[in-house]
């Protein structure tokens, strides 16, 4: 059977293309994302059910609204249920499961899933009443389970183990109170950049059907023809490198890495298609299109079937990631690949891309996309009437009816996402002055207000704030490549103070904080990157992504989080492994206070960082790190101090030996504290440590340290999933690969560094809080046993440890 076009397919297929997607849910309101290839009005009703298992006909919520036109076959809703006049008391209570139908004018939800000629037998639901369900968070933290992870690249490496929830799921269906409740995908739902050869050939085909047109792509501006336009089928998979570098200022081949961006995406079809290929199967076709019939010479021929055999094994869990996106209420949050790797790094990437037509382009394809598929069901309140992402899908409605020529509804999208306008004289994005730092211009002439990618979850114990880190950075005035405050100044009030603020002296008792980038990174990375930013290799390694490269913005994010929170937990990915760090922290003087009060007692507060990543995009590297061998270097306890006239982070480094500075003798096996990582040139700062002058001691202080995981355990009731070997190797090979696979081998200490999932829960006894804890759960597919799936737990005390290091003077 060859492969079939979109075009030849599209009418045998079900109305649903993707969904239902259980999206932002609260006790008041729940809303669900649906993509359709007819338009119509869809209606949601929330039900309550015993357990789950029985319907009970008591309808809680109701809502219904209009389909979105993005294209000729694409329609797209998020539509949320509310209390109406008749049920006006009622509310979804903390504990409970409650199931959901949908409507969509001429049949209901379980028909709108099927077609008889391809998908006869689609179900989404784990019970025999084939609706799907969701569980409320409890009001009990000791019952609060919330997963996470990031980075789900269709042909990365390793199995997709973001088809462990479905698992995880089907196992607690009936259980409120085992069953997760909550799932926040922590960056890179999609690849922009990083596109297989095969997916990207599926996705132009894909995009040029669903939209009923093609965009003409803006490749380049001639100095007297004007631009010069192609459309995406014109720019043929594989073949993209040097295109998206030349003519889209774009990063992520950089650095001897053209096949980053050899299939990178353009058009909005692209983008469109790709929310559809990697959260439902129903787009894909029966066989994949053929390497001969595209690649003619033989070296992008084996490429092409090797990633094409990966993606097949991509496409057979689909229907798995397909039941669970309609179980869990999913949060989101926007990364740099989903537009392009690197995406808002710095203020040179800026530059780079927004002064050129067909980097622009690309930018404002991508975040539309993000903005209809993700930030909709983040933040449905910026998408009522009259609000400004109401009027974003309106213009983009009128943009795909035009086929793509409605310039003026195409400057409105422009504005709605928050794209800077260029300065007319230099060809570059506009900036404005944040106190000492510089942003991106969003004050349009017609006060346009563009959409907030950052968003607060309140449920009835614990508030997860989910912060956007890539498009309201801190950019420094000077060189264009220095690592930026990862949120500026305005960010930090709107993004953190404020919700921090609105819930202080409430019923919350725990905050998580969700951020794309660990606060606290492997040495080795921070190594790593450090070197390239010396070098000014910047976009080799990500240098600046990290919240410790700007000293300024780090301590202020630590000052924000604990002037109003003893305990923070912090939910991050990006990074392609899963570890847990407790970061404690004291404060030398009470917040708040006067400058008299500074020698009050140090106030203490914890944080955990809990890291799941990656879905799907382990590599070599991550299982060398995975493995025994990083024990040979495990990451040591850190000692960081802090002031804030003039804000100031300085790691120590404690050295034993007899020292005489400024006169004063101190003794053989005192501790003499060395400035490292931050001295300037031959600048070196030492510091003597010893009990004298408390008016000396720092703002604050803190310490990171690295949670061990346990061993990992075996899931026995979950199902192996399909692994083959691949026998066409020698025996040499197969030798090197069995001890690879060894369990000894396998059994690091820190970090799981193959594709996993993450589960988060509490231990919180009300009248012991030194006994309060976080768990995660990490799971994840063994080398020693591939088709089977294990966890590793890190247990992260969070009592506040009232007794700082011993109080000391730093004397230059």
């Amino acid at each position: 059977m060859s492969w079939t076009p979109l075009c030849d397919r599209i009418d045998r297929l079900p109305l649903i293309l993707a969904g239902p997607i259980l999206r932002r849910t609260e006790p008041d309101a729940v809303t669900v994302w649906v993509a359709l290839k007819e338009p119509g009005e869809v209606t949601l009703r929330i039900y309550s059910t015993d357990n789950g298992e029985t319907i009970i006909d008591r309808l809680i919520l109701i809502g219904s609204r209009a389909t979105v036109q993005l294209g000729k076959y694409l329609h797209v809703v998020a539509v949320t249920a509310k209390a109406n006049t008749s049920n006006s008391g009622l509310r979804l209570e903390p504990g409970q499961i409650y199931a959901y139908d949908m409507d969509f004018g001429n049949c209901n939800l379980l028909k709108a899933l099927r077609s008889e000629g391809s998908f006869p037998n689609v179900t989404i639901s784990y019970f025999e009443h084939q609706l799907p369900t969701f569980a409320m968070p409890p009001d009990d933290l000791n019952h609060l389970r919330i997963v996470h992870g990031s980075c789900r690249k269709p042909h990365g490496g390793g199995l997709d183990a973001l088809t462990i929830l479905d698992d995880l799921i089907l196992q607690y269906a009936n259980q409120p109170n085992s069953r997760p409740q909550q799932l926040f995908f922590t960056g890179d739902q999609i690849y922009g950049d990083d596109v297989a050869d095969p997916l990207l050939w599926m996705l132009i085909d894909a995009g040029d059907t669903l939209l009923g047109w093609q965009e003409k792509l803006p490749i380049k501006r001639h100095p007297t023809l004007g631009y010069q336009y192609m459309n995406p089928s014109e720019l043929k998979p594989g073949q993209r490198s040097e295109l998206a570098r030349d003519c889209g200022g774009f990063t992520a081949m950089l650095v001897n890495k053209p096949e980053k961006a050899k299939s990178h995406l353009f058009g909005l079809g692209e983008y469109l298609a790709m929310y559809l290929f990697v959260w439902s199967p129903i787009l894909w076709p029966n066989r994949l299109p053929e390497n001969q019939a595209v690649q003619k010479d033989s070296q992008s021929a084996k490429l092409w079937y090797k990633e094409a055999l990966v993606l097949e094994g991509f496409r057979r869990d689909l229907s798995k990631i397909r039941r669970l996106l309609a179980n869990i209420p999913s949060y989101m949050i926007c990364d740099d690949h989903d537009v392009s790797d690197d995406c808002y790094l710095n203020r040179e990437w800026c530059n780079r891309v927004f002064s050129k037509p067909l980097g622009k382009r690309t930018v404002q394809n991508a975040l539309l996309a993000y903005a209809v598929f993700q930030a909709w069901g983040n933040t449905p309140e910026q998408f009522q009437n009259g609000q400004s992402g109401e009027k974003l899908l309106e213009d983009a409605k009128k943009w795909s009816i035009s086929g793509g020529n409605d310039d003026f509804a195409w400057s409105n999208i422009s504005k709605y996402l928050g794209i800077p306008q260029l300065d007319y004289e230099t060809n570059l994005p506009k900036l404005q002055e944040d106190e000492d730092s510089l942003i991106l211009n969003r004050d349009y002439p017609d006060e346009t207000k563009a959409l907030d990618w950052h968003y607060t979850v309140k449920s009835f114990k614990h508030e997860v704030i989910v912060l956007d880190t890539r498009t309201w950075r801190g950019y420094p005035k000077e060189k264009t490549t220095e690592p930026p405050m990862l949120l500026s100044h305005t960010a930090f009030e709107k993004q953190l103070q404020q919700p921090l603020k609105e819930t202080t002296n409430s019923h919350i008792e725990i905050t998580l904080v969700v951020v794309p980038t660990n606060l606290v990174s492997l040495s080795i990375i921070d190594t790593i990157q450090r070197w390239d930013l010396e070098r000014g290799n910047v976009f080799g390694s990500d240098a600046g992504d990290s919240w410790n490269f700007h000293e300024v913005g780090f301590s202020m994010l630590l000052a924000e989080l604990f002037k109003q929170r003893d305990r923070i937990v912090v939910l991050s990915g990006d990074i392609h492994y899963g570890c847990a760090v407790r970061l404690s922290y004291w404060s030398n003087y009470h917040f708040g206070e006067s400058e008299a009060d500074r020698n009050s007692p140090a106030s203490a507060h914890v944080l955990a960082q809990l890291t799941s990543s990656a879905f799907k995009n382990a590599e070599m590297a991550t299982h060398f790190i995975h493995t025994k061998a990083k024990s040979i270097a495990l990451e040591k306890p850190q000692d960081w101090a802090g002031w804030n006239n003039p804000p100031q982070l300085i790691e120590m480094q404690v050295i034993y030996d007899t020292v005489k500075m400024l006169d004063v003798e101190v003794s053989p096996k005192k501790p003499t504290v060395r400035q490292i990582n931050y001295a300037r040139g031959n600048d070196k700062i030492a510091w003597e440590i010893f009990v004298k002058d408390t008016n000396s001691l720092p703002d604050w202080q803190y310490r990171t340290e690295w949670i061990k995981r346990q061993k990992a355990k075996e899931i026995v009731w979950k199902k192996p999933q399909e692994f083959s070997e691949d026998d066409r190797h020698s025996t040499w090979e197969k030798i090197v690969s069995l001890l690879w696979r060894n369990r000894w081998v396998q059994e690091g200490e820190e970090v799981v560094g193959y594709s996993n999932i993450a589960l988060v829960s509490f231990q919180w006894p009300e009248d012991n809080d030194d006994a309060k804890a976080v768990i995660q759960d990490v799971y994840w597919h063994p080398g020693w046993k591939p088709n089977s799936t294990v966890f590793s737990r890190y247990f992260v005390p969070l009592r506040l440890d009232e007794t700082p290091p011993p109080p000391r003077v730093f004397l230059p």
